[in-house]
């Protein structure tokens, strides 16, 4: 899951970047309205936090431009404005949610999940299972046939992205896309890394492996036929 955050506030932007990376998403931050506006008319998200008070433009400017360019990206809208007023002229303007500063970090991760698992439609938000794995999205705890497996923060993406697309192939690219930021280099091998190192904790003690590469396409998370 790729998330997109708009804040020029240095700390608050590192303090939830941090946050959010630990929780498993991938996060692209812009410091201005314009690099933000950017990003969001150029790479798919699947969500976006966005503050209001931003250099050079201004953050429901922003979502407006967004909305009329029809992407369709979530949007949570933190500011320091809270008044009802600012609330309903905010959502009016596009924002899906709202987060009044000062915030609580869990309370914001809380209305991401929400945010995307209702722009998803997941019918099982928190957790995810698939091929006898079992994925607690909230507690992190891996589980497969009874044997808790301890991931790092980008092998939980990566797990959670092939898992949300089980039994379809996922190329690298969109890979990228989903679990690392823009910034990443599409020529390095982090991706065949990480799934080498996936599969060392996921497959490597099971006769049924569930990873799988499909040859000059991508992978897919599947039982074997």
């Amino acid at each position: 899951m790729r998330i997109l955050l708009i804040e020029d506030d240095a700390k608050i932007a590192s303090f939830v970047t941090k946050g959010l990376k630990a929780a498993g998403f991938a996060v692209d931050g812009a410091a201005d309205g314009e690099t933000g506006l950017h990003l969001a008319l150029t790479e798919p998200y699947d969500a976006a936090i966005i503050d209001i008070m931003l250099p050079r433009r201004d953050g429901l400017s922003l979502i407006e431009e967004m909305r009329r360019e029809n992407i369709k990206t979530p949007v949570i809208i933190l500011s320091a404005k809270g008044s009802v007023d600012d609330r309903v002229k905010g959502l009016q303007t596009g924002g899906d949610d709202y987060l009044t500063k000062p915030f609580s970090f869990s309370e914001l991760l809380a209305r991401v999940q929400a945010l995307i698992r209702r722009n998803s439609g997941a019918s099982e938000p928190t957790r995810l299972s698939a091929g006898g794995v079992s994925m607690n999205l909230i507690t992190r705890d891996v589980i497969r046939s009874g044997k808790r497996i301890e991931l790092q923060p980008l092998e939980f993406a990566l797990l959670a992205y092939l898992m949300r697309n089980a039994g379809r192939v996922v190329s690298k690219t969109m890979i990228m896309e989903h679990v690392w930021d823009y910034h990443f280099d599409p020529q390095t091998n982090v991706v065949e890394s990480r799934i080498y190192r996936l599969r060392e904790k996921i497959d490597k003690d099971y006769s049924q492996k569930l990873i799988h590469t499909v040859r000059g396409v991508g992978y897919v998370f599947k039982e074997a036929d």
